[in-house]
């Protein structure tokens, strides 16, 4: 299996930015599986080859992506990576050439680490994780499965960050904290202490908006 040989799985927004990151990562992209409706139509030139019942056909010589962002939630991105999973098919773990990723941090399979992104020494990034352009993911931290570190968030040295999180453009967590599983953090929020309730948080200091 040549493992440069890419199928993304979602043609939405997130999508196009993915597309940019695997072309400098060095990888081919076969197509698109999106939903059935959107077969034949094109992506940034790459074509919608088919829908996501048809991973099952590309599980030899393709690696995948998931290429659905943040919606709500992540269990979009759980289920289509269930799916690929039970195809036996494998994920692709991708960072962007103009990206730094420690050699002495560990990313989990199927991240995409974005443009300008930055994962520091002895940081642990889980399964399914987006680290979007310039994030910030200091040393020792520690993110979650399935969560999406927007455009420009950080995320400060020893601090934990549960799976399934959302931290929104431009937050920022103090050293030393952490947030607990399935929590929304606004764009803009400065998280100056541990946040143990999971729910929608925003503000200087981030408060409690919306138990989930």
């Amino acid at each position: 299996m040549n493992f440069k040989n890419l199928i993304l799985v979602g043609g939405g927004g997130h999508c196009k930015s993915v597309i940019d990151v695997a072309e400098s990562a060095g990888f081919h992209i076969k197509g698109i599986l999106d939903i059935p409706e959107n077969v034949g139509r094109d992506v940034l030139g790459y074509p919608i080859i088919g829908a996501d019942d048809q991973i099952k056909d590309y599980v030899d010589g393709f690696v995948f992506l998931v290429t659905v962002g943040h919606i709500k939630d992540a269990a979009l991105r759980i289920r289509l990576h269930q799916k690929i999973a039970e195809a036996g098919g494998r994920l692709a773990t991708i960072v962007a050439s103009t990206a730094h990723v420690s050699r002495y941090a560990h990313l989990g399979e199927g991240t995409v680490v974005m443009h300008h992104a930055m994962v520091n020494a002895d940081a642990e990034i889980g399964r399914g994780c987006i680290i979007n352009t310039f994030a910030n993911i200091e040393h020792d931290a520690k993110i979650g499965d399935y969560c999406h570190i927007s455009t420009g968030a950080m995320v400060n040295g020893n601090c934990i960050v549960g799976s399934e999180t959302f931290l929104g453009s431009q937050s920022v967590m103090v050293n030393g904290i952490e947030i607990t599983d399935g929590c929304v953090i606004g764009a803009g929020s400065l998280v100056r202490k541990s946040l143990t309730l999971k729910g929608m948080y925003s503000g200087n200091p981030a408060m409690l908006k919306l138990k989930k």
